[in-house]
C-alpha cells in the first residue's frame, strides 16, 4: 500500500476548512526549505507549504530538524509523534490554532448540564440515524447502545462463523483478556484511540473533557472513538479471527489500512468540529493573547500594568520580575559543532 502522506490532492491543500487535515510521514527526513516543509526519502522529495497543514503526524523512521519544527510552530501546525500510519499517539506539540476558542467552547459545553446532554445526544444520534433522540435521557441512550452492540456481536458472529461468548476486557492490559475476538477488538480499539487523540490534539480541543465519558484524562477520546467502533474495529476483529490472524499487530495494521483507505482522519475532524461548534453557532476565537480580568473580561498582554492608571482591582504592586531558577533549573547544552573535541583515542 502506498504511503498515505502524499495522497492529498492539490485542490485539498487549502482545506480544513482551509488546510489539509493531516500529513503523515514515515521513514523520511523532514527539513525546512523557505516556508515549506521538505520531506525527503529514498523514493522522492515532497515540498509541502507549512501554512496549509493542520496536523503533521511523524511516524516511525522519521527524522525532523529544529528548523522544520520551528516553521510548523510558527505556522500554527500541530505536530504529533505517532506509531505506524498514525496509530498510537506518543507525544504532541502545538495545535494548529493560536486560539483557545474551541477549547473554551468545549469547556463551556461540558460544564453546563443542558448543553452537555445535547452534545451527548448528538453523539448518540450519529449512531442511530433516522431516530429521534432529542428527548432521550442518558440512561435510555446507554440502554439503546448496549442493545445495538449485542445485536452487532451476534450478527458478526453469524457472518464469520466465529463464536461469541461475551465481551471480556482487562483494564491496563486489554489485549491479554478474553478469546481471540475480544483481544483483537481491544487491540483495534487502542489503535483507534490513538487516531482520535491525534485529531483532537491537532484541533486544539481537550482529550479529557468528555460528554458521555468522564473522570479520565482521555474521556473525550473515548467519546469520539465510540462513534466509529461499530463500523471499524468490531467487524475487523471478527474478520481477522475468522482468518486466523490473532496477533495485536494484525489488528493494528489492518485498522491502519482501513483508516487510510476510507479517509477516516478527515471524517473525525469534521465530526468533532460539528459536535463542538454545530452550524448556526458562533464563539469568540481571538488570535492574540490577552490577560483575564474579573471586571472587564480581558486586558492586553505584553504590558507592564504596574505603570498603568487602571481601576484598583486590576492594579498590581507586586514584583513581577522572574523568579530565580536556582539549583532546580537544569540546562543541557552541547558544544558548538566546530568546537567539538575528537573522540578519545583519535587525533584532532
Amino acid at each position: 500500500m502506498a504511503d498515505i502522506w502524499w495522497k492529498a490532492d492539490p485542490h485539498d491543500l487549502h482545506r480544513l476548512t482551509d488546510r489539509v487535515s493531516s500529513v503523515y510521514i514515515e521513514r523520511s527526513h523532514v527539513d525546512r526549505e523557505d516556508n515549506a516543509v521538505l520531506v525527503i526519502n529514498r523514493r522522492e522529495n515532497v515540498r509541502i507549504p507549512a501554512a496549509m497543514i493542520a496536523v503533521v503526524l511523524l511516524g516511525p523512521g522519521t527524522r525532523v530538524t529544529h528548523g522544520a519544527i520551528r516553521l510548523l510552530a510558527d505556522s500554527g501546525t500541530a505536530v504529533c509523534w505517532v506509531g505506524e500510519q498514525g496509530v498510537r499517539l506518543y507525544a504532541a506539540g502545538l495545535g494548529p490554532s493560536r486560539s483557545s476558542g474551541l477549547l473554551h467552547r468545549q469547556a463551556w459545553l461540558v460544564t453546563r448540564p443542558k448543553e452537555r446532554l445535547n452534545v451527548a445526544r448528538a453523539m448518540y444520534a450519529m449512531r442511530f440515524p433516522g431516530e429521534d433522540v432529542t428527548k432521550a435521557t442518558m440512561q435510555q441512550l446507554r440502554g439503546k447502545e448496549g442493545t445495538r452492540f449485542k445485536k452487532l456481536y451476534q450478527e458478526h458472529s453469524r457472518r464469520n462463523g466465529v463464536p461469541w461468548n461475551g465481551r471480556v476486557y482487562k483494564t491496563g492490559d486489554a489485549f491479554a483478556a478474553g478469546d481471540d475476538v475480544n483481544r483483537l477488538f481491544s487491540a483495534a480499539n487502542t489503535a483507534l484511540y490513538g487516531i482520535c487523540h491525534a485529531v483532537i490534539v491537532g484541533l486544539g480541543a481537550s482529550p479529557g473533557l468528555g460528554f458521555v465519558h468522564t473522570g479520565s484524562a482521555i474521556s473525550f477520546i473515548l467519546d469520539v472513538a465510540d462513534l466509529y467502533k461499530a463500523e471499524y474495529t468490531l467487524p475487523l476483529a471478527f474478520d481477522l479471527a475468522a482468518q486466523g490472524l490473532t496477533e495485536e499487530r494484525d489488528a493494528r495494521v489492518a485498522l491502519r489500512d482501513r483508516i487510510a483507505d476510507t479517509k477516516l482522519l478527515s471524517r473525525i475532524v469534521t465530526d468533532v468540529k460539528a459536535l463542538l461548534n454545530p452550524p448556526g453557532t458562533d464563539f469568540d476565537t481571538p488570535e492574540t493573547s490577552a490577560l483575564w480580568d474579573e471586571h472587564v473580561g480581558t486586558v492586553a498582554a505584553g504590558t507592564n500594568w504596574s505603570a498603568q492608571d487602571t481601576h484598583p482591582a486590576t492594579r498590581s504592586h507586586h514584583d513581577l520580575s522572574p523568579a530565580a531558577l536556582g539549583e532546580q533549573h537544569i540546562a543541557i547544552v552541547g558544544p558548538e559543532f566546530e568546537d567539538q573535541a575528537p573522540p578519545p583515542g583519535q587525533q584532532p
